[in-house]
């Protein structure tokens, strides 16, 4: 039987592929992605983190076994104290202090984002909730074995490419992937629908996240 993953994944496939061209990281992968633009994704990345630890603490809260419980609390944690922890190497880079960060408000694209996922998160079955939170789990990790496979050295953006490129970072992916199968897989035909609609939601929003970074998006009014 096919499980839930993969059919997400083969679902999204060629979302995936237009995420892994898109200029945002055909450009860092080569280098050459204006600072500016950086700049804007890791802002706005350091407030969607908050939200997406949230909603993972609250997917945690709902998950009915102790070990599940265990997984996604300790996402949420990975979520905000070690990624944070990468931003904040570049946040010190480029100048970006507390109070300039937090006079930043999040883009449309992040706001819309965070949204979805802490709705999701508050208001979904636990199987809906893990389609939501799976694709920045899943597409970061590929982005970045793709990104780290074709990446000029040196590369100003190192970092970032060595994080979501690593085995530490996969291992977690992995064990969110079996946790979302396991989820679904007793899951009635409407509530896996509901699951690969999150899902789907998810991979859209990762693309506009990117591109929102690439056009330096503001608020229109």
């Amino acid at each position: 039987m096919t499980t839930f993953s993969a059919e997400a994944w083969a679902r999204n496939a060629g979302l995936y592929d237009d995420i892994r061209l898109m200029p945002f990281n055909a450009e860092l992968a080569a280098g050459t992605l204006r600072e500016d633009r950086f700049k804007h994704y890791i802002t706005q990345d350091a407030h969607y983190l908050t939200g997406f630890g949230r909603a993972l603490a609250i997917a945690a809260a709902k998950a009915p076994e102790p070990d599940r419980i265990v997984q996604l609390a300790a996402a949420a944690e990975e979520a905000i104290v070690v990624e944070r922890a990468l931003h904040g190497s570049f946040f010190k880079t480029y100048g970006i202090g507390p109070e300039t960060f937090e006079a930043t408000p999040l883009s449309p694209a992040c706001h819309h984002y965070v949204s979805f996922l802490m709705g999701t998160a508050y208001a979904a079955p636990y199987e809906v909730v893990l389609g939501a939170l799976l694709p920045c789990f899943w597409i970061y990790a590929e982005v970045g074995r793709d990104i780290l496979g074709r990446a000029a050295s040196p590369n100003p953006y190192s970092a970032w490419i060595d994080t979501y490129a690593g085995e530490e970072f996969h291992e977690a992916v992995r064990g969110m992937i079996g946790a979302t199968d396991e989820a679904v897989a007793d899951a009635s035909p409407s509530l896996a629908a509901r699951a690969h609609q999150a899902f789907d939601r998810a991979v859209q929003l990762e693309w506009m996240f990117w591109d929102s970074a690439y056009r330096l998006e503001k608020w229109p009014v």
